[in-house]
């Protein structure tokens, strides 16, 4: 019988590029500007605030209707 290491070859994760870090931050932005967040508020935040906006969208509808309102 093989042991763990003998039938696993894959022993290391691939590493996260940065370009696709970048993309990635990209079309968060994008997707807060689709749910009608202003783009010159959306380009001042950084990138842990992008995140906590989007966790929750129908929030961000919420918002954005009493500001028209």
């Amino acid at each position: 019988m093989g042991t763990t290491a003998e039938r696993n070859k894959n022993l290391s994760r691939p590493k996260k590029s940065s370009g696709d870090k970048a993309k990635r931050q990209r079309e968060q932005k994008k997707r807060l500007i689709a749910l009608g967040m202003d783009e010159t508020v959306v380009a001042k935040m950084n990138a842990r605030e992008v995140l906590d906006k989007l966790k929750r969208p129908a929030k961000i509808a919420k918002e954005i209707a009493a500001k028209k309102a």
